[in-house]
Formats: structure tokens, sequence, C-alpha cells
């Protein structure tokens, strides 16, 4: 996947000024773009066979625990505005219904709390790191009905590949707690995903490699030292 979507080849609802400033100034730091995506190839390709041992006891474990398929598959929207399959580790009961997910929630398994928390369940994805469908950091891939929603101000984080973490995941960590205060779908529409987007174009506006690993060692502090 090119990194850097052709602004010809964008789809129609992403042709507007925002997201053609944003494209011209992503255009001037291609060396950083090619830079990222052989940090997440090379990464990547180390990563998944050292974590299969993990992954293929979480699947036992959910296997054991949980009637259904191991891994949780579902369209989402990265660069360009493609449609991909993210791959996860299935941490809530079959046929659960809203994607959302707040604190609390009984749809989530035993074992998938433990995965939410830890977020080993995210392992998956490194599948399509490898692909080039996702990054290690970037913007979190939303479902095509949220990003539906997008406001013109909102589209220049689709110009980048989704990433497995981001600011915008690191600030929102305590999202479900949000969640569980009201209407799911209203308090993620009109407080959460626009507080999400503005850290997401903000992300975008300032792409560097070392600002991609500084946020990776944020990530990697929060899952071991959560508190």
């Amino acid at each position: 996947m090119n990194l850097l979507p052709a602004y010809s080849r964008l789809p129609p609802w992403m042709h507007c000024p925002e997201v053609a400033r944003s494209w011209r100034r992503l255009a001037c730091r291609r060396d950083t773009l090619a830079l990222k995506r052989a940090f997440d190839l090379v990464g990547a390709a180390y990563l998944i066979p050292l974590t299969l041992p993990v992954v293929g006891a979480a699947a036992l474990a959910i296997r054991l625990t949980s009637p259904g398929p191991v891994l949780f598959r579902q369209a989402r929207v990265t660069a360009g505005g493609q449609l991909f399959t993210i791959y996860k580790l299935r941490t809530m009961a079959m046929g659960s219904g809203t994607a959302l997910a707040a604190a609390g929630d009984r749809r989530v398994t035993p074992v998938g709390r433990v995965l939410r928390r830890s977020r080993l369940d995210e392992l998956p994805q490194l599948w399509n790191v490898l692909r080039g469908e996702m990054s290690f950091v970037g913007p979190r891939p939303e479902l095509p009905c949220y990003v539906s929603r997008y406001r013109p101000w909102m589209l220049p984080a689709l110009l980048v590949p989704a990433g497995i973490t981001c600011p915008a995941s690191l600030c929102f960590r305590k999202e479900e707690e949000v969640l569980a205060l009201g209407d799911r779908e209203t308090l993620y529409l009109e407080e959460i995903l626009p507080a999400k987007m503005a850290y997401n174009c903000q992300y975008v506006e300032n792409l560097s490699v070392k600002g991609d690993i500084r946020i990776l060692l944020r990530t990697a502090r929060m899952v071991l030292f959560p508190r």
C-alpha cells in the first residue's frame, strides 16, 4: 500500500481544502513516510514470531471459555478511505451488537477483560501492519459508519495508515468508563470522537519517526505500569 495515496485517487468525499493542505505537507515528507513503513515492516516481521506463543495461549483460553471463533474480524477504514479487515483476539460473547463497550459491559468475557486490559487482543494486528493496512502508530481505525460522520477538518487523519496505537488512544485509555456514563453512541459521536480526531489531525500534522518512537514507549509504559 502506498503510504500517501495520490490526491486524485482519493474518494470524492475526501476532496476538500483541509485534506488538500495536509496532503501537500505530507507530499514533502515522503522520506519520513518511507522510513516509517520500513520501521513497520522490520518491527512486524520480528514481533509476529516472537508473540506467537502469547497469541496461541490467549487463543486457547478463548476457545476453552467462550463459544465462537478465536479471532474477531471487522471492516475498518485506513489510509485513503480504503476498507480493510482488522484482526483482534475476540473479547466479547458472540452476537454482542454495538461495537462500543462500556466499563462493566457484560458482553466482555472474563478472558476478554484480561486481554483488553493488557491490550493483548491487539496482537493480531501485527499482520495488518505487515500487509501495509496499518502502522504501529497512526490514528486508530474507525468503523465506516463513524467515518461517514467525519467533518471536513477530521478527514486529514485518513491520509496515513491507521495505527495500533496513537496519542488519542493513550489520552482516552479510560474511554469505556466515560461511555458508561450515558448513551454510548451520543457520548462517542458528540464528545469522544471530536476530541480524538483533534489529536489524530495534530499527529498527522507533526508526523515523524521520532514522534512514533516516543508514542510507542508511552504505550509500553502504559501497558506495563497502568497505574
